[in-house]
């Protein structure tokens, strides 16, 4: 089938978009009628920082690739929409899928699959979504943070990156990291949680989350004393991080109790979901780095954001570009 032959079913929000007219146009496409996705239907989404019509017409020769029978095309935003698919994507069509990720990037297109749809995520009985911190929920490593007042920044940012691009075990660099600190005056942590930069898009994204009945945790391999303090700014139900060793208001270079490293964060996942008694399937995992990879993988949703090449490249779904916000495009969710 032709490329002008596939027909291109509209949502309202669709119809009145400028761009998707222009593109429909430019590419004789052929306008079948209106799109109402269901919660449960399969589909595709596409989100950039700003969509333009000669990048949609590359993209859209990379999509037909994947020899789709029809297209519907629901916009989420400016910079977002889905594509609501009649039935799941085939074996070989995921594996043309993976092929087309790196290229549709390069055009600044970000393309994300949901097999069962927004369903496991939005039902009555609620849904569980749990967050690392370090460079996830904020923009920079803690401990890095702390090495800098220490007189060693370098040092230690240089171990971190390691780790988190899985080159080192993350347990023994975060020993190793946390004796750096032995002496550290406690009153630097008010100074530096004073200063940490949010990522863009957090607060809309645990605000949106709570308004569709989601638990929210953070699981970090940072400290307790910074977890705490998003915990009581934008209500997270449950945090999970190392304790700093504090002893006549001096760091001791040690953290009390076990380390939160990658094992014990799939852990934590699966024992908040029994908790809560939620279906793995209602489940959502965000981070970064290496040591989130088997949380990640277990979650229902399981997303890199602005990751590591190791982690972009072995989770389920991606943001690399755009604010943590983008995880409610990947629930279906519009803007406004």
């Amino acid at each position: 089938m032709s490329t002008a032959a596939t027909p291109v079913y509209l949502s309202q929000s669709s119809q009145q978009c400028s761009l998707l007219q222009q593109f429909i146009e430019r590419q004789s496409l052929e306008f079948a009628g209106d799109c109402q996705p269901s919660a449960e239907q399969a589909r595709l989404i596409i989100m950039s920082p700003e969509f333009q019509l000669d990048q949609l017409s590359k993209a859209w020769a990379a999509i037909s690739e994947l020899s789709l029978s029809e297209i519907a095309i629901d916009k989420l935003a400016d910079r977002a929409w889905q594509l609501p698919l009649s039935a799941a994507l085939s074996a070989p069509q995921l594996a043309v899928l993976e092929a087309l990720k790196p290229r549709l990037l390069a055009l600044d297109i970000e393309i994300n699959y949901l097999a069962d749809g927004v369903a496991p995520f939005l039902s009555s009985s609620g849904a569980l979504a749990c967050f690392d911190m370090d460079s996830t929920l904020i923009q920079v490593e803690v401990i890095d943070e702390l090495a800098k007042a220490a007189g060693v920044g370098e040092q230690v940012a240089a171990v971190t990156e390691a780790a988190m691009r899985g080159e080192l075990d993350f347990r023994e660099s975060f020993i190793q990291r946390m004796s750096t600190l032995k002496g550290l005056d406690e009153a630097v942590l008010a100074d530096i949680a004073a200063n940490i930069p949010l990522s863009p898009g957090m607060p809309e994204l645990i605000r949106g989350l709570k308004d569709l009945g989601f638990k929210t945790a953070i699981f970090s391999g940072g400290f307790d004393y910074f977890a705490g303090q998003l915990q009581q700014r934008f209500g997270f139900d449950q945090i999970f991080a190392n304790r700093l060793d504090i002893v006549d208001g001096k760091v001791t270079g040690q953290a009390k109790g076990d380390i939160v490293d990658a094992e014990r964060k799939a852990q934590l996942l699966e024992q908040l979901a029994n908790e809560y008694d939620l279906p793995m399937s209602s489940t959502i995992a965000v981070g970064d780095g290496a040591n989130d990879l088997l949380m990640l993988a277990k979650a229902g949703m399981g997303v890199a954001y602005r990751a590591k090449p190791i982690v972009r490249d072995q989770a389920q779904f991606s943001i690399s570009q755009l604010g943590l916000d983008a995880v409610l495009y990947l629930l279906g969710q519009k803007e406004g």
